[in-house]
C-alpha cells in the first residue's frame, strides 16, 4: 500500500511566482494570477485556485 495519502495529487507542481507584470490570465475567468506570463499550462487566479480546491477537496 502507498505510503501517500489517497487524496494526494502525484504529480502536481505549481507554477513559480512573478516578481511582476506581465502576469499570466487565469485560464475560467481572465483576471490577472500570480503567475508569469512566460509559463506554459494552466494558471489560475486565487479566487479561482481557492474554488477549484474546495470543489476537488476530500470529503471524508
Amino acid at each position: 500500500m502507498s505510503d501517500e495519502s489517497y487524496c494526494t495529487i502525484g504529480d502536481a507542481t505549481t507554477p513559480p511566482k512573478a516578481d511582476g507584470p506581465p502576469y499570466a490570465e487565469c485560464v475560467l475567468c481572465r483576471e490577472p494570477t500570480e503567475y508569469p506570463e512566460s509559463y506554459k499550462g494552466i494558471t489560475l487566479c486565487p479566487v479561482c485556485e481557492w474554488q477549484e480546491a474546495q470543489r476537488s477537496a476530500c470529503s471524508g
